[in-house]
Formats: C-alpha cells, sequence, structure tokens
C-alpha cells in the first residue's frame, strides 16, 4: 500500500494547505492530525501542521517532497480547537497556515517539544540589598540600579528581563550575590498557582447576583450565551466566581479572558482568594517559556482555571466547563493586524461546538452583544444596582466655554479636587492621552512636529525629550530649535497625562500624585507596584488613560474627573459615540465603590450634546436603544455585516489601482452586496505606506460570505503586483 499524502498548513500567505510525502522511515501508525512536522518550504525549513491524511493527491506523486521530521507523537491541539481554527479559516477567509500558527506558543512555533521545561531561577533583593539601597552611596551605580530594579519586583525577576535593566547583567548578578544583597530561588511551579489555600469568606450575594448564578449553573450541561449586564461595582466578578466553583466541583476547567494585561492582576488576587484549584496565566508579558508552560498546564487539566488575553481564546482544554469574557466591549479583543479575528466572536462560536456555557460580562455592552440580547440569541440577566456599600456617582457636565484654563485644567475642577482632598479621599483624573502634549508647534512660522512616515503628528515626551510617532512608533530627539527657521519658540499644544502631571505638581506640590499609562508600567510589575501603593493609600491624585479606566477597585476614589470627553465626541468612525460612551461610564465607575459616596465630573466644551446627556439622564441602556435605531436607520452593523478589503504600497496610486482591480471583479453578481469606494484611508499615510479602502456590505451575513468565498479566489488569482500588500477584514472594528 502507498503511504499516506501529508496535508501540511505551512505558515504563509498562501491560502492553501500542502501535500508532503511522510518522512523516510516515519512510523505511518503515529500519523493523525494535529501533529506538527518540519518540511521543507522553498529554501527554508518551517514547522507546519498536519491537516488531514490523505491517499491521493492533485500533483505528480513523484515530485513530492518528504517531510523532514514528525515532531509529536500525540496531537498537540485537541478536536475542538482544530474544529475551531478549521470555522475561523472560513469565516475570516484568511491563509489556513498562519491560523494555525496564531494558536500555537512562539516556542511551540520553532518546533520546542511539547513539554514543560524547568525555568531558569527567578532573582530577588535580599534584606542587606534594601539596606544598601537605603545609603547615599554613589559607588557602583549598576548594583544600584539593578537592586533598584529587584526591589520594585516583589515576586522576583526573569534573568532575561534584567538585561534591559543594566549592561552585563549576569556578571552584576554575581557581584550582587557575593555580598549578599541578592539571590536566585527556584519557581515551584511554571504556573501561576495560588500559595496555601484558605478560603476566604464571600459576600451574601445580592439578589440580582444569586438569580444570574442560579441561572447560569442551571444550564452548565449545555450552549448558551448570557449576557451579564451590570453596572459598574455591582459584582459581577462574585458572579464569575460562583459559576468557577460549580464548574470544578463537576471536575471541569473554566477559561477567561480579559481584555488587557493591566486588569489580569487584580482579578487573578480575587480568583487566589477564593478559587482552591492550579490557575494558568496568558499574556503577552510573559516570557516564551513562561507562556508554553502555562499553555501546556491548560492543555493537560493541570491548571483548573485559565486566564488570558486575546489569544487565550485557543488555548487547549482537557476537560471546558464555561467560557467567560470581561469586559466583553472591548475592542481589543479584536486582533488589528494579522490573522483578524475577534475573540469575543470566537468564545461564542467554541462555546457552541463544545456544548457549554458562555458568559460576556460588562457594564457596557457592545451593541452588536445587546442586539443579540434583543433578539433572544443570548440570554440577558442584569446586575443594577452596586453591591458592598457603593452608591452608583452621579455625574456632572461641566460646561468650560469661556472658562480660564490651567493646562486643560478648569478651576471649577481643580477646587473641586482639593474639596476631596482636604478630606483625605483620592481623587481619579482621565484623559485618555498619553505623552506630555499631541503638537510641538513653531511659534515664528508654523512648523508642526509631523511624523516623517504618517499623516499625523508626533506626540511630545517631555521627560525622555523626545518626540514620539503613536501610529508607527517612530521617535526623535526633541529639537532645541525649529528645524525650519531655527526659533527657539517652540510651544506644546494640548494635553497629555505627563503635561496633567506636571501641572498638578505645580497645583498640589504636598499631595502625592501617581501616573498610570504605558510609559509609566513599561518594566515589568511596575503596574501591580503602582496599585499597590494606591490601595495602600499612599497616593491620592491618579492620572491614567483607559489603562486606569476598567476593572479596578479603587474604595477611596470619591471623585473622578474626565478632563477631556470632547476627543470622542467626534470621531470619524460610526463606532467613536459608542466607545466614548462606554469609556465615560466605565471611568465614572471608578468612583464611590465604596462607604464614601463618589461624584463624576465631564468638562466638555459641547454640554448640550446628545450623547451625553442620555448617558447623564437615563443610563447605558437607554443610550443602547437609541444607537441601535440610529444604526438601524442607517443601515449599519449590527444591522448590515462588513468586509473591509485593506490596501497598501509605496505608492499611492498602486494601492488604488489594486482596489480598482478588486472592485471589478466585484461588479458581476453583486446584487446583494453594497460596495463603497476604493477611496484613501482616513490616515492615507502609516509607516510610510500609502493606504487604501474597499468597503462591502450585506443585509445577510451569508450573503456576504458567499460572495467573498468566491470573490477572494479570484482576486488572489488576478493579482500580481508584488509591491501592494493587501488584507481582508471581516467584521471590521475601525475603519481608518
Amino acid at each position: 500500500m502507498s503511504s499516506p499524502i501529508l496535508r501540511v498548513a505551512v505558515p504563509s500567505p498562501l491560502d492553501r494547505i500542502f501535500d508532503y510525502l511522510p518522512p523516510p522511515g516515519c512510523d505511518l501508525s503515529i500519523l493523525r492530525p494535529g501533529l506538527r512536522v518540519r518540511v521543507p518550504f522553498g529554501r527554508r525549513h518551517v514547522v507546519g501542521f498536519l491537516l488531514e491524511l490523505g491517499t491521493d493527491t492533485t500533483f505528480d506523486r513523484a515530485a513530492l517532497r518528504p517531510a523532514l521530521a514528525v515532531l509529536d507523537t500525540e496531537a498537540v491541539l485537541p478536536a475542538d480547537v482544530l474544529a475551531l481554527l478549521r470555522w475561523a479559516c472560513g469565516y475570516y477567509h484568511h491563509p489556513p497556515g498562519e491560523v494555525f500558527a496564531t494558536a500555537l506558543p512562539v516556542l511551540l512555533r520553532q518546533g520546542e517539544p511539547a513539554k514543560s521545561a524547568v525555568p531558569a531561577p527567578l532573582w530577588r533583593i535580599t534584606a542587606a540589598g534594601r539596606a544598601m539601597l537605603a545609603t547615599e552611596s554613589r559607588r557602583a551605580p549598576s548594583q544600584k540600579r539593578l537592586l533598584d530594579y529587584l526591589a520594585h519586583c516583589p515576586d522576583g525577576a526573569e534573568p532575561e528581563n534584567l538585561r534591559t535593566v543594566v549592561r552585563d547583567s549576569a556578571a552584576i548578578l554575581r557581584a550582587l550575590q557575593a555580598k549578599g544583597w541578592a539571590e536566585s530561588f527556584d519557581r515551584p511551579t511554571p504556573i501561576l498557582s495560588k500559595p496555601i489555600f484558605t478560603p476566604q469568606p464571600s459576600l451574601e450575594p445580592s439578589a440580582a447576583q444569586a438569580a444570574a448564578v442560579a441561572t447560569i449553573t442551571a444550564e452548565l450541561d449545555r450552549f448558551q450565551v448570557f449576557l451579564l449586564e451590570g453596572v459598574t461595582g455591582s459584582g459581577k466578578t462574585e458572579v464569575y466566581l460562583r459559576l468557577i466553583e460549580a464548574v470544578l466541583a463537576r471536575g471541569r476547567q473554566a477559561l477567561i479572558l480579559t481584555p488587557e494585561i493591566g486588569l489580569t492582576p487584580q482579578l487573578l488576587s480575587r480568583f487566589r482568594e477564593r478559587l482552591p484549584g492550579p490557575l494558568a496565566v496568558l499574556h503577552s508579558g510573559l516570557s516564551d517559556r513562561e507562556r508554553l508552560n502555562a499553555w501546556l498546564l491548560a492543555r493537560d487539566g493541570i491548571a483548573q482555571i485559565v486566564v488570558g488575553t486575546r489569544s487565550a481564546v485557543f488555548t487547549p482544554l482537557q476537560a471546558p466547563g464555561i467560557l467567560i469574557v470581561d469586559e466583553e466591549h472591548d475592542a481589543s479583543f479584536k486582533q488589528q493586524e494579522g490573522f483578524r479575528y475577534h475573540a469575543r466572536d470566537l468564545m461564542v462560536i467554541r462555546g457552541r461546538q463544545l456544548g457549554i456555557p458562555v458568559v460576556l460580562g460588562s457594564a457596557t455592552p457592545a451593541l452588536e452583544s445587546s442586539h443579540n440580547a434583543q433578539r433572544a440569541r443570548y440570554h440577558l440577566l442584569r446586575l443594577p444596582d452596586r453591591v458592598g456599600g457603593g452608591t452608583k456617582a452621579p455625574i456632572e457636565i461641566l460646561d468650560v466655554r469661556r472658562q480660564r484654563m490651567n493646562e486643560g485644567l478648569s478651576r471649577p475642577l481643580l477646587e473641586r479636587m482639593r474639596t476631596h482632598l482636604d478630606r483625605n479621599e483620592q481623587v481619579l483624573l482621565f484623559l485618555n492621552r498619553r505623552g506630555f502634549a499631541p503638537i510641538l508647534l513653531c511659534h515664528e512660522c508654523g512648523w508642526l512636529s509631523q511624523c516623517r512616515h504618517c499623516d499625523a503628528r508626533m506626540t511630545l515626551h517631555l521627560r525622555q525629550r523626545r518626540l514620539i510617532c503613536h501610529h508607527c512608533g517612530d521617535s526623535r530627539s526633541l529639537d532645541a530649535a525649529c528645524p525650519l527657521c531655527g526659533s527657539v519658540d517652540l510651544r506644546a499644544l494640548g494635553q497629555g497625562t505627563e503635561r496633567l502631571e506636571t501641572t498638578l505638581r505645580q497645583e498640589f506640590p504636598e499631595t502625592d500624585i501617581t501616573r498610570i499609562d504605558r510609559d509609566s508600567t513599561r518594566r515589568r510589575g511596575s503596574l501591580e507596584t503602582l496599585l499597590a501603593d494606591i490601595h495602600q493609600g499612599g497616593r491620592r491624585i491618579l492620572i491614567g488613560t483607559q489603562m486606569l479606566a476598567k476593572g479596578h477597585h479603587f474604595p477611596e476614589v470619591t471623585l473622578v474627573g474626565i478632563v477631556d470627553a470632547d476627543q470622542g465626541l467626534h470621531g470619524l468612525d460610526f463606532r467613536s459615540g459608542e466607545r466614548m460612551a462606554q469609556l465615560i461610564l466605565q471611568v465614572a465607575g471608578r468612583a464611590g465603590r465604596a462607604e464614601k459616596p463618589g461624584v463624576v465630573v465631564i468638562q466638555t466644551h459641547h454640554p448640550d450634546h446628545p450623547l451625553l446627556h442620555i448617558l447623564v439622564s437615563e443610563g447605558y441602556p437607554a443610550f443602547a436603544v437609541a444607537a441601535l435605531a440610529e444604526r438601524q436607520a442607517a443601515w449599519l452593523p449590527p444591522f448590515a455585516y462588513q468586509a473591509l478589503l485593506r490596501a497598501e504600497a509605496d505608492d499611492p496610486e498602486r494601492a488604488i489601482a489594486f482596489l480598482h482591480l478588486a472592485r471589478a471583479l466585484a461588479d458581476s453578481g453583486t446584487e446583494r452586496i453594497e460596495i463603497l469606494g476604493p477611496a484613501p484611508a482616513p490616515m492615507e499615510r502609516r509607516a510610510g505606506r500609502y493606504r487604501a479602502h474597499l468597503l462591502l456590505q450585506a443585509g445577510q451575513r451569508q450573503d456576504l460570505h458567499r460572495f467573498l468565498e468566491d470573490w477572494i479566489t479570484q482576486l488572489r488569482a488576478k493579482h500580481t503586483d508584488r509591491q501592494v500588500r493587501w488584507s481582508l477584514d471581516v467584521d471590521p472594528m475601525e475603519l481608518f
């Protein structure tokens, strides 16, 4: 009998699978879908994924190349994850090799064995090292810098991370160890498990919480999507905990997605206090080895609880029992590069394939989710009241027109801050713009800090003395004079969190201030340290971007100030109003979460904007009803289904020409498809390349996908200009 044909998904942009022969001398009995195989691909050797075993091929069998090696004896992915990935390939019309590569940790993609390895020891500071830090000695600055870093890593630091702190960190660590100032220690387990478990008493659930838990636990043996809509502070996490307890009691596992790494520490803390099972964490902040170890322990059923960000949706589970998506409305669940999947939507599909419940939790559900609840596709469960003594903070609109402003802060807001600080309470100011100022202007000639590669301004980061583009990442040192006219009269326009911090230190010189944004939390462990200081009451004024807006519990915060609500009220994207409403209410939810009442103040130059009035007077459910009515009248999602074809090239004409070709291929048989474009993207030039869009829209999902399947095949066959990169985004969340 002839040997089987291996049909392999190879990580490449080609939308096909490739046929290979088995490796010479291979034991054919071990071959099955789900194994990794090393194969020749062009001039390279790559790790592919075995999808099928066939008996025939459309190619000459004699011309097929043999695989080089079979890397596994057992499938690295279970059947349910394979089924999910196959579904995703078809739905998102994306090359299978890239889809399957996305589901695997980096080390598995590189061919590492699918088994846990003993991690390198961690390093921590000793008591003698802390004493040394307290001295004023200026000797050995590198040693002191490394000790300072270790002092901010209470759980220890990875050796590989210490290389970015000082040069030759290995030699310095040996010197510190010889002096007794630092020590290495072995990790007891590669998963992030809790210490010795001591059950913590839980609060008596409210009637709404108890009803939600009872409703969902009654459906643990079948698929159903539950939309848990609870105001901030209503105890959604408590509902998650009780559901997970019920799932663990049945010997099953729970998978929880959270939108950002920043929300993970607080969620993990709650889980460790209440849940006895081993817990694994998966997010981009882990080393490749840590991520692989956690992934394997979830797959093998050792980790009973798995918490992760977007890509954790593909984590294999031995005994899945429930799938939970926290802050389900968050846009970060949508992958914006490469394989553009939406993790929330894939969790729903995975739950349906597994026959287990899916819980989507949010204080401000996505309009798509609200629409599904209105149509009874999702079971809506509401938590209308705060628990634990907190009351909903009233929201006040502060008209700042004709007000005297101090770097974006009005006098009335500053006076309110003084009142709350005098009562020894905490104040949170929200500004969703990091850096010092979004624009640097020459007052003499009008020069602006334009990015060299994008149609965007470079943001001034004054502490780093650099101009940084937040779109492409380009960075350059701050000029002492205007590069055009030589004037030294350079002025920063607009406000960022760094500028806000500088201003507040002048206004409140005796008050401890902390800023939480991507710049202030780059160092590993720094976010946890800052959050701990806040909870201990050491910081009275908190400044932050959306990192600080969601999921955090700050019982001492009684005043929340939204510094600039106007930037989200007039966006180009039709979702900008929805996102601003969600962000306002998420930030507002940080106030008055304990015994002390809170208040929210929104600074705006548009106090009569209908969005603000609906939010303030009627709340998010009323806003969702009104916004959905507008979407329906305009034939926009969720009442229509979209796909966005993006093209980019060094020459803008090439990108547009490609989309004209795509439109010409689409012009026949598209009675049920509306095609808009081609047109330049709202930000046409980004990272040195010109971008253009073609938007497709249909009233029925199946009509859109039926059209896309044939159209994309034709487009791949007809497209010959290799200088144009293109991609298809199904259900796009951003149209820029």
